[in-house]
């Protein structure tokens, strides 16, 4: 019994989900998972008139954004940082431009999340129109912030596709600095990886996007699509926390 009980206690997938529980982020990703399922099980079960059932699942909902919200104190200034960092680098301009402006939309919706958490936990005592403001204008931000991230992924899409077109024909493109066709194909294989993770990132964007807008009222959806989005985008967001943690496939 002692040998099966070590076997599963020190199953190497054991511990890459405690190395991956362990990072603030890994824990965030988690958290919003269950957050987004929440709130497309409540509302699956308010339409079918199981209200008692769906309360629970929507207090659970609430209580992990609340919970997200003081896990993400200080976040703020890393958008910050990034911005500075992008702005001090030499780069495609246009996608420079849309990294700068991502980073910034993601520390503006921050620190008004933070704010909105501090009301919350009666650190402060706003209005209730000065907290439906604050709360407008941190999803205002979230948006602009997804809205640079498209823009910044197409832009580098653009250059991803162009970058590959000349290494199929380097005769024709002019990449006859390249030693060897092994430079060549290895450099390939860099694009590839480069693209997909952009295309992946593309994929979270526009399944987010949708949460902010539909807070907003800029689009007409119920919280079953705001949850399924949600929840696709965490789902996503856990897988590729994990390889990030516990290496690559």
């Amino acid at each position: 019994m002692s040998i099966v009980a070590s076997q599963v206690i020190l199953h190497p997938y054991v511990s890459q989900a405690l190395k991956y529980g362990g990072t603030n982020l890994g824990r965030d990703k988690l958290y919003r998972t269950v957050q987004y399922f929440s709130r497309f099980l409540a509302w699956y079960l308010q339409s079918r008139g199981q209200n008692s059932e769906a309360t629970r699942w929507t207090a659970l909902k609430n209580h992990l954004a609340l919970a997200r919200k003081l896990m993400r104190l200080g976040k703020p200034v890393e958008h910050l940082q990034a911005a500075l960092r992008v702005a001090q680098t030499a780069g495609d301009i246009g996608e420079q431009l849309a990294t700068i402006g991502r980073q910034i939309g993601y520390f503006g919706y921050l620190v008004y999340d933070t704010v909105v958490w501090a009301n919350a936990v009666k650190i402060i005592n706003l209005k209730p129109s000065t907290s439906q403001k604050v709360t407008r204008v941190s999803n205002q931000f979230w948006l602009s912030g997804i809205l640079f991230s498209i823009v910044h992924g197409l832009l580098k899409a653009g250059r991803l596709a162009t970058d590959a077109k000349k290494l199929r024909f380097p005769g024709n493109q002019g990449e006859k600095d390249l030693a060897n066709e092994t430079q060549r194909e290895s450099k390939q294989l860099t694009l590839q990886k480069m693209r997909a993770d952009v295309r992946y990132q593309f994929i979270v964007d526009l399944m987010d996007i949708w949460i902010p807008a539909s807070s907003l009222g800029l689009v007409n959806v119920n919280d079953g699509v705001v949850g399924l989005a949600g929840l696709t985008s965490s789902i996503m967001g856990m897988r590729a926390q994990w390889f990030a943690v516990n290496g690559s496939k």
